[in-house]
């Protein structure tokens, strides 16, 4: 049976696949031509006589120094409540009639002769052997180019349907589906084209690799590609956000100071970046500087919108960002694209508004501390009003806000001081005993909103304007917050207003 031998390695060195892995292809093909046999015969004390169709598991050692090859047939051995298949498994009974040392899970294996085999035997052998060469082929290429995911790749488009284009990488073939191809890009059969490797999957058990002209990693290699100071790794790549077809923000950093990152990625009169929107069906490309300052960074990537200021929250992770009426709509951009590549870009919840909006939300945010001082303080508004001014805008401040500090504050003298700190104690400690929900301020500065009915609200639970906005007309009583259907519908509607916020149109 040298034959084999000659075989196996004839084939490894000609299709460039592991000796090994053609040996188990010789295997597979041979053990599939046997169960088939088997299928239709079987042996009994070595005499071939017609079977009754018994399914049977067949498995095909080859030597790997002679070329002889034996056959074993295989049972399972399975529980006896389990479903039984007839010549493939085994109860536990049958199997320590053959072996009491078998248990469930085991595999019995028994030398049977190696049949002979005819012409329909070995015509299906050499087809199972071909395809099983074929897969391994494919999945050696795979494998390859599995390492080079995310990378771009050039190929020529060989053929153009109506889902996909099928494009010759050279060595192998992938698919383009169009809804991965930039708007409505048109290429023909023997165009050059380059796309991104995104992924590889299995399909009816035959690996195919896909391609995208989408994905953020197209600009970033196309960067890489037209900017040699990032291919060097002089400058980094520190984010992308992408409208594939319409508009990237691709944001850029470098540890050199007498570089200009933005200023290279642009290119001697926009040169490069240029080259990188031809590619990209004329798709506009704002250059970010990166900064690990989060609020600069937002600053950078509303690029060409111009900020008058930013008010941070770090609990919510977003950011209310003022800017002149006349700027907004460039800050908005075109179906509110600029905003909506900012927020991808820095990670940041951004909230657009102008300066009349803005101080409007100032106004109430400072007319809620001042009644919440009123309240909890039980002082009159003017002092509370003297306290806002000056930035103490809740009970905690005023006992962590040195007297010092306090007392300098024109028309409150050092008694007036520790009589105030003394009622921010008392009223924090019986916040604290109370047990009960204090609305937030988000809560209590919606529209719209008394204090009143917001803290009748957090005593349900309703604490934030978020969780007013989830609630329905049911889920609340009434009663207790003296309030009709028709109110409390406008105050819930009111609160949703904050999803079209966080996601701009």
């Amino acid at each position: 049976m040298k034959e084999i031998l000659q075989i196996a390695t004839t084939l490894s060195n000609e299709k460039n696949v592991p000796l090994e892995v053609i040996y188990q292809a010789v295997e597979d093909a041979l053990a599939l031509a046997t169960q088939r046999y088997y299928y239709k015969y079987q042996y009994t004390d070595r005499q071939v006589s017609k079977a009754t169709s018994t399914p049977v598991d067949i498995d095909i050692a080859i030597d790997r120094t002679t070329g002889t090859y034996e056959t074993f047939r295989r049972w399972l051995v399975v529980a006896d409540d389990d479903e039984i298949e007839e010549g493939i498994h085994l109860t536990t009974a049958e199997a320590h009639e053959k072996d009491a040392g078998l248990c469930v899970g085991d595999v019995y294996r028994e030398k049977v002769d190696n049949i002979p085999f005819g012409r329909t035997e070995t015509q299906l052998a050499r087809q199972v052997l071909v395809q099983k060469i074929n897969e391994a082929e494919q999945a050696k290429i795979i494998a390859e180019y599995a390492q080079r995911q995310g990378k771009l790749l050039s190929g020529i488009v060989q053929r153009v349907t109506r889902n996909h284009l099928i494009v010759d990488l050279g060595d192998t073939e992938a698919f383009l589906p169009r809804s991965e191809l930039i708007g409505n890009e048109i290429f023909r059969v023997g165009n050059r084209i380059r796309a991104v490797l995104q992924m590889s999957e299995q399909e009816d058990r035959h690996p195919q690799l896909l391609l995208s002209r989408i994905c953020n990693e197209m600009v970033s290699e196309m960067f890489t590609i037209e900017v040699p100071e990032i291919a060097e790794q002089t400058i980094q790549i520190r984010g992308v956000a992408r409208d594939p077809g319409y508009r990237t923000k691709i944001a850029v950093k470098t540890n050199d100071g007498r570089l200009d990152p933005v200023g290279a990625c642009i290119g001697m009169r926009g040169s490069r970046v240029q080259a990188i929107s031809n590619e990209l069906a004329s798709e506009r490309i704002d250059i970010i500087l990166w900064d690990e300052n989060p609020v600069q960074f937002v600053i950078n990537a509303l690029t060409p919108a111009e900020v008058d200021s930013i008010v941070l929250n770090e609990e919510t992770h977003s950011m209310d960002v003022i800017i002149a009426e006349d700027n907004l709509p460039t800050a908005i951009g075109r179906n509110g694209q600029n905003v909506k590549l900012a927020i991808d870009l820095t990670g940041w919840t951004i909230r657009l508004m102008g300066k009349d909006e803005a101080q409007e939300k100032k106004d109430v945010a400072l007319n809620v501390a001042r009644d919440k001082l009123v309240e909890y303080l039980q002082i009159e508004q003017p002092i509370a009003q003297l306290l806002v001014n000056n930035d103490i805008r809740s009970i905690e401040e005023m006992l962590y806000i040195p007297l010092d500090d306090i007392t300098a504050i024109e028309g409150i003298d050092r008694q007036l001081a520790e009589e105030l700190r003394s009622k921010a104690e008392d009223a924090l400690l019986r916040l604290e005993f109370s047990g009960e929900e204090q609305p937030a301020d988000d809560l209590l500065t919606m529209e719209g909103m008394s204090m009143d009915v917001a803290h009748k609200l957090a005593a349900q639970g309703v604490v934030t304007r978020a969780d007013l906005a989830d609630q329905a007309i049911g889920d609340m009583d009434l009663t207790q917050l003296d309030l009709d259907e028709a109110q409390l519908g406008q105050l819930i509607m009111t609160a949703r207003k904050i999803w079209n916020e966080e996601q701009p149109a």
